[in-house]
């Protein structure tokens, strides 16, 4: 009797060994197939392969439906692959004469790298349901997390509770909207693994990083297609590079006030930092834009830093120019030793304000401030 049981026994374990061959192949064929470089390849365990597949997957779908109705036919994986399998058959040596299609894949593939350098973010792609199918190999740059480790979850694990109302509000397909191509702009706060140092962290310690999320609702022209959203990620905070002499900056009270203004202020819209102290930006704003930044103030107030949809300031002497502003809460620094306990320091906001446009309407006075002669040189 006990040695029919070690017999069973050994059978089984036979058989359980065999099962986890089988598996352990199947699972290595299925990462082979996969198009990201061959030492992610190896790092990847079960349940990240199936996650990525099922969102390889998913995003193939969407293209190979979006091609069919252009009337166009897609390769597989194709403006998907970051240095996966189809790159190196096609880049291979002795492969035999590249192709045109694989030819212009590769090209396709190098402007979306040349893109992706200039722009100063990610691309992310959003289910309607919110799960990531799809990020651009730079993501790791700007969050410190990598592609393959964010794919295939779901934004809501990664973003402020606070901000899931407004991004199932961006994700969702309005009743009235028939037609695809439907503009997104909104400002999210997601986890971020890297260090104010630059360095990486784990998801425990994160950081919370804002995010202006620009983009367009797509699938939405038939009734049975799956809505998904296309986005371009930029963090904020404010922009470094403030060559540009179209740029001014500003400090305000959290009400908006001027408290203090630099002198390009004076060549771009005619007054002089003296004029604008204790004014407010809504003084200066076009009628028509006051709701724009109204919003983007209650998005700088909730979320510490936001970036305005571009809007319009009036000059001095009359009409008025577009400008964006990039905004950030930040603490005033006094020289001042005090530390007693309990007592905090004022908050102030930050802005950098781009010039977008030259002057419009110049004979145009939409306020009493324009009466005035214009200070310009």
């Amino acid at each position: 009797m006990t040695a029919d049981k070690e017999k069973r026994r050994a059978i089984s374990r036979e058989a359980a060994k065999k099962r986890r061959r089988v598996e352990s192949d199947v699972f290595g064929n299925l990462s082979q197939l996969l198009p990201v470089q061959p030492s992610v390849q190896k790092s990847l365990d079960k349940p990240s392969i199936i996650r990525l597949t099922l969102s390889y997957i998913r995003m193939h779908t969407l293209l190979k439906d979006r091609n069919v109705e252009n009337g166009h036919t897609l390769p597989p994986f194709a403006g998907l692959s970051d240095g996966g399998e189809e790159q190196r058959s096609s880049s291979d040596g002795g492969c035999g004469d590249v192709e045109p299609a694989q030819t212009e894949e590769l090209k396709t593939v190098e402007e979306t790298d040349m893109i992706l350098s200039v722009l100063e973010g990610f691309l992310m792609v959003l289910t309607a349901h919110g799960d990531i199918i799809y990020l651009s190999d730079n993501v790791s740059k700007y969050m410190g997390l990598s592609q393959t480790e964010l794919m295939g979850h779901n934004i809501f694990d990664f973003t402020h509770p606070c901000d899931h109302e407004e991004i199932r509000n961006n994700l969702r397909q309005m009743p009235g909207d028939v037609w695809c191509g439907e503009k997104r702009d909104f400002v999210m706060r997601i986890k971020s693994a890297l260090t104010n140092r630059g360095r990486n962290s784990n998801l425990k310690s994160a950081m919370w990083k804002v995010l202006h999320c620009q983009g367009r609702l797509n699938g939405c022209a038939a009734p049975s297609s799956v809505p998904w959203l296309l986005l371009t990620c930029q963090p904020l905070p404010l922009s470094h590079t403030l060559l540009s002499s179209h740029t001014f900056t500003s400090q305000h009270s959290m009400d908006m006030r001027f408290t203090y203004c630099d002198h390009r202020v004076t060549v771009l819209l005619g007054y002089t930092s003296a004029e604008l102290q204790g004014r407010s930006i809504y003084d200066l704003c076009h009628t028509l834009d006051t709701n724009s930044l109204s919003q983007n103030h209650l998005n700088l107030c909730w979320k510490s830093q936001s970036v305005s949809s571009q809007y319009r300031l009036l000059v001095r002497g009359g009409g008025y120019v577009w400008v964006e502003t990039h905004s950030a809460v930040i603490p005033t620094i006094h020289p001042s030793r005090s530390r007693h306990r309990g007592s905090h320091q004022p908050l102030c906001i930050l802005c950098v304000t781009y010039v977008l446009s030259g002057v419009e309407e110049p004979s145009l006075q939409l306020s009493v401030d324009q009466t005035f002669k214009r200070r310009f040189s």
